[in-house]
C-alpha cells in the first residue's frame, strides 16, 4: 500500500464523459448521473483501508448531497486481478451492504481513471452544474481514523458548489492508496 495525495483543484476543468457498467447491471454515462446543481465523481475501491475507514460517512454525505441536487457516482478502477477484494461481485456486495444510493461502476480499461487523472482511492472530483471542476479535496481530516467530529470538507464544499456554482478557494488534497494500474 502506497499512500498518495491528489493534485490541487484545476478550477474549471471539464468533466470527461464515460460509459461504465454498474453493480446493478445498468450502464452509466456522465449525463445519466449529472445533477441539476453539481456532480460528484468518486474513485473508490473495496480493499483500501482509507476507503473502508470513511465508507459510512461517505455514504451519508453522498445521500445528503443528492438531496441538494448533486449527482453522485463511484468508480472502481483498480485491477481486480491484483486485488480480488475489488472484483465486480465484491463491488456489488459492498454497494448493497453499505446502502449506496448512487451507482457503483467498474472502469475495466482504466481509461476513465486516466482521463480524470485519478491518483488514489478515495479521489473526489466535484463539478458544478456546468461540469466544471470546483473541488478536488478530501472527505474530511480523519484519514484512516474514524473521527466523528471531523469537519465535513467534501460535503461543505459540494453544498457550496450546489448553491453558488463555485468551490472553496482552500482545499486539502485527498490521501489514500494508489490506484492499482494494469501493466
Amino acid at each position: 500500500m502506497v499512500a498518495m495525495a491528489t493534485p490541487v483543484c484545476d478550477f474549471g476543468w471539464k468533466a470527461p464523459d464515460f460509459s461504465l457498467k454498474g453493480t446493478d447491471a445498468k450502464t452509466y454515462t456522465l449525463e445519466d448521473v449529472r445533477g441539476p446543481r453539481g456532480t460528484l465523481v468518486m474513485f473508490i475501491c473495496n480493499h483500501c483501508p482509507y476507503v473502508k475507514a470513511i465508507l459510512g460517512r461517505l455514504v451519508r454525505d453522498a445521500k445528503e448531497l443528492q438531496d441538494c441536487g448533486v449527482g453522485v457516482i463511484a468508480i472502481m478502477a483498480n485491477d481486480p486481478n491484483e486485488y480480488a477484494e475489488d472484483s465486480f461481485d465484491n463491488m456489488a456486495a459492498v454497494a448493497g451492504d453499505n446502502g449506496f444510493t448512487f451507482p457503483y461502476v467498474i472502469d475495466e480499461t482504466q481509461d476513465v481513471a486516466r482521463a480524470y487523472d485519478a491518483r488514489c482511492t478515495p479521489d473526489f472530483f466535484g463539478f458544478n452544474a456546468e461540469l466544471e471542476l470546483q473541488y478536488r479535496g478530501r472527505l474530511d481530516a480523519s484519514g484512516k481514523e474514524a473521527a466523528a467530529d471531523a469537519r465535513r470538507e467534501l460535503f461543505e464544499a459540494m453544498a457550496q458548489v450546489a448553491e453558488t456554482g463555485k468551490g472553496p478557494a482552500q482545499q486539502t488534497a485527498s490521501i489514500g492508496c494508489s490506484i492499482k494500474w494494469r501493466e
